[in-house]
């Protein structure tokens, strides 16, 4: 009885022993887990390294490539490799140059003469070959020189302005840029070229809310210079629109004289632009003065000349005709007299004498609305196929 006693005591002193032991390796598994695991905390400072990046391309000593940009070949710096990590299109254009073929050569056929000599100078040459390799392994302390692609290289960039470019530049390497009207175009239309399509769907977005009466100038002279990229069409559109609703506030800006004359004759030619015709006769003189500013030799006349069809003088009062515009002397004669008659007597006059551009504009071979549309072939800001150099007008003398 007694051995059998202390065999159950002996057992459940090693149950309790075995339970104290798996609670202990259970607390210091727990224990090991939170050292293993300690509390994280994320700190980021993109601010400062858009700093930093922004410093780094504006160094040249510190950047291995450099783009002449524009016609004034402007230096503008980047590192290569920010370059093509962010856009494949540099990246094909810094690293992977194609390399130009060459045409493989027959080889020549060695006579038996050819061969044995051949043959008989082979101990020779190993002796040789084993006095290259010991220099070889002589110069392998000298220093290595850099491989071409890791050389600074030099190109240039014809497609856009400087300003732009360097604009896209400084969104490359630090992932934030300023836009701003004057050269939202360019930047938009660089960002799709250059595949970056955040910067692009960017520039998209705030078109539409920089499209203001004070803005719409600029963008139509930035226009000018890009018209051959998809992106343009579709803004020059939203743009022509803006203003038709704005045309008496856009034809009094100081700014619409500094648009080229085809793009003032597409806004006059407009059907759908909100703007009476006095305002648009002032818009023409307003330019033509300026133009002659800047050309002394050209008459004022003849450049008016080259607007006057898409004015129709007639909707003017008769009173502003004789006090406003008949005394500049810039008008036909004949175009005043047929808007007075026709404002005594419609019947009176032949429509055809009134508006000239409405019936020559249906037999033109490029209309106003197809240099306009988005989808289409056109790619020309001109409503018609005429040159910018002013010439004398004679259809109204």
């Amino acid at each position: 009885m007694r051995l059998r006693d202390s065999t159950i005591q002996c057992k459940c002193i090693f149950v309790e022993a075995k339970k104290i032991h798996q609670q202990s390796s259970m607390r210091s598994g727990v224990l090991a887990a939170m050292e293993a695991e300690p509390d994280l905390s994320t700190f980021e400072n993109k601010s400062g390294l858009a700093e930093d990046m922004k410093f780094l391309a504006s160094m040249p000593e510190l950047c291995d490539v450099t783009f002449l940009v524009g016609d004034t070949r402007e230096p503008v710096c980047a590192v290569k490799a920010v370059l093509a990590a962010r856009s494949r299109v540099f990246q094909k254009m810094l690293y992977q140059a194609p390399s130009p073929q060459r045409k493989k050569e027959p080889a020549p056929r060695e006579n038996k003469l050819r061969l044995f000599l051949k043959r008989s100078s082979e101990p020779l040459l190993n002796l040789q070959n084993a006095a290259q390799q010991r220099s070889t392994f002589a110069q392998q302390l000298a220093p290595i020189q850099e491989p071409s692609s890791q050389q600074h290289q030099t190109l240039i960039i014809e497609e856009f302005e400087p300003d732009v470019f360097r604009q896209l530049i400084e969104y490359i390497h630090t992932g934030c840029v300023t836009l701003q009207p004057r050269t939202l175009l360019g930047v938009m239309n660089a960002a799709d070229y250059y595949g970056l399509d955040e910067l692009r769907r960017a520039c998209a977005g705030f078109v539409q809310c920089c499209i203001t009466v004070d803005t719409v100038c600029a963008l139509l002279a930035s226009a000018e210079r890009y018209i051959q990229y998809k992106c343009t069409k579709s803004l020059v559109q939203k743009v022509l629109e803006f203003v038709d609703e704005h045309g008496n506030e856009v034809l009094n800006l100081g700014s619409f004289t500094l648009l080229p004359q085809h793009v003032v004759r597409l806004i006059l030619a407009r059907e759908e632009l909100r703007a009476d015709e006095f305002t648009k006769f002032q818009a023409a003189l307003m330019w033509g003065k300026k133009y002659c500013d800047t050309n002394p030799n050209t008459s004022l006349k003849d450049v008016i000349g080259n607007f006057l069809e898409y004015i129709q003088f007639h909707k003017i009062p008769a009173n502003v005709l004789m006090r406003e515009v008949h005394p500049l002397g810039l008008v036909p004669y004949s175009i005043i007299m047929n808007a007075l008659a026709y404002q005594a007597d419609p019947a009176s006059v032949d429509p055809g004498k009134l508006s000239p551009a409405r019936v020559r504009r249906a037999g033109r071979s490029m209309s106003v609305q197809s240099s306009l549309d988005p989808y289409g072939s056109n790619t020309t800001l001109s409503s018609t196929g005429s040159s910018d150099v002013p010439s004398s007008d004679s259809r109204h003398n």
